[in-house]
C-alpha cells in the first residue's frame, strides 16, 4: 500500500511539474527570432543575473538584447521622432 501511495504521490508530482512549466510562447516571426529564442534557452542557467530576476523575465531579456544586436540602432533606425 505504502509503494503504491509512494508511485501515486510522484505520478502526480511529475505531470503537474510538466504542466506548469509548459509556458505558451508566441510564434516565430523570423530566424532572428528563432536564433535569439535558442541563445536565450542555452544561456538561461549561466547569464549573470545580479537584480535576481525570475527565469522568465532573465530569458526576455537575453532575448531582447539579442533581437537588439540585429537591428542596429533599434527597431526603426530610419525613423525620425515625430512626436506631438
Amino acid at each position: 500500500m505504502r509503494a503504491l501511495l509512494t508511485t501515486l504521490a510522484t505520478v502526480i508530482a511529475l505531470t503537474t511539474g510538466a504542466a506548469a512549466q509548459s509556458v505558451p510562447e508566441p510564434p516565430i516571426q523570423s530566424p532572428q527570432d528563432a536564433a535569439c529564442r535558442e541563445q536565450a534557452r542555452a544561456q538561461i542557467f549561466s547569464y549573470p543575473n545580479p537584480n535576481n530576476l525570475s527565469l522568465y523575465d532573465l530569458g526576455s531579456q537575453i532575448w531582447h538584447l539579442c533581437m537588439a544586436s540585429y537591428h542596429g540602432r533599434g527597431p526603426n533606425p530610419g525613423r525620425t521622432e515625430q512626436r506631438f
